[in-house]
């Protein structure tokens, strides 16, 4: 690659997610869901492109082609409004200097062509290697293996704790790790738990009580705000209610985290109409990936499904 094609460019984001399939994918919905600047690095070529078809993923009756299905995990992370960048992550580090330098928070990250992202957060979701990582941990990061006499060097599965937590602070592993992630419904559920984690930190990190700091993604009907529950004072009682009495957070910064826990909460509100909308753009948004003449096809029989019985 000649000079002139490398990027020469450095942005900086809340998070970086090393690997585009269902791990990666999984946290970096949950990131960009929540508000978290997200980029996601995904070079095109994964583990799952050693699966024939895809017949135990939950949700497709008859199974999905694996095509249609990365296909389908790179729509929606571009839906969600993350940053997918189709490069590979060669080296993650401390910074040199300034306030994320080497004993503080946050990472650089940088690829192949050149290309620069500093993050506060990094989630390592690339099944096979985890060479890129090793500035962050060096050698306890990694186990030998020996294999038809010789020697192998793997990332250790356990060097993440079963949350996805490292003791590199900032940094988490949803992949590899072991039989956590071995086939793409695990890996998909262990990206999203992975995240979680992440998000529960960083509300801590933000002042929000531990039993207040886990954060649950999924919009609610307006039922589920009626009566007392349709005004935020009960959502007061039920917040300082789970703030320890020695909870050692400045009174007004709880006001404020109070307030913007219930603004969230009534965030995911969704009327039926509401509802009804998004369920016809999910549907026309899935049938963008289906084979036209299928669609056309599967119209046709429905046409004379109507003929016939009439």
């Amino acid at each position: 690659m000649t000079g002139a094609e490398r990027v020469q460019e450095v942005t900086d984001v809340d998070a970086v997610v090393v690997g585009g399939g269902p791990a990666g994918c999984a946290a970096s919905l949950f990131f960009a869901r929540y508000g978290l600047d997200t980029t996601v690095f995904d070079r095109g070529t994964a583990s799952l492109d050693r699966c024939a078809f895809l017949g135990n993923y939950p949700g497709f009756p008859a199974g999905i082609d694996v095509e249609t299905f990365q296909a389908l995990l790179t729509d929606q992370i571009r839906e969600s409004e993350a940053a997918l960048v189709t490069e590979l992550v060669e080296r993650i580090d401390r910074p040199d200097e300034g306030p994320n330098a080497e004993g503080s928070d946050g990472f650089v990250v940088e690829t192949a062509v050149g290309r620069t992202v500093t993050a506060r957060y990094v989630v390592a979701a690339t099944r096979y290697d985890a060479e890129y990582l090793r500035p962050l941990g060096g050698a306890p990061m990694f186990e030998t293996h020996e294999h038809d006499g010789e020697e192998h060097e793997h990332f250790d599965p356990d060097y993440a704790d079963a949350d996805g937590r490292t003791p590199v602070d900032g940094l988490y592993v949803a992949s590899p790790a072991g039989q956590r992630d071995a086939q793409a419904v695990v890996a998909a559920g262990r990206g999203g738990h992975v995240a979680r984690a992440l998000i529960e930190d960083h509300r801590v990190d933000e002042g929000y009580p531990p039993d207040l700091a886990k954060h649950y993604d999924w919009l609610r009907p307006e039922t589920e705000f009626e009566g007392e529950w349709g005004g935020r004072e009960r959502w007061r009682e039920w917040f300082d209610e789970r703030v320890p009495d020695d909870y050692d957070v400045d009174s007004d910064r709880l006001e404020t985290l109070r307030e913007r826990y219930i603004d969230d909460a009534f965030a995911t509100r969704r009327s039926d109409e509401e509802v009804a909308s998004l369920t016809e753009r999910a549907h026309h948004r899935l049938v963008e990936h289906i084979d036209d003449e299928v669609v056309l096809e599967r119209a046709a029989e429905i046409e004379g499904e109507a003929v016939s019985e009439n």
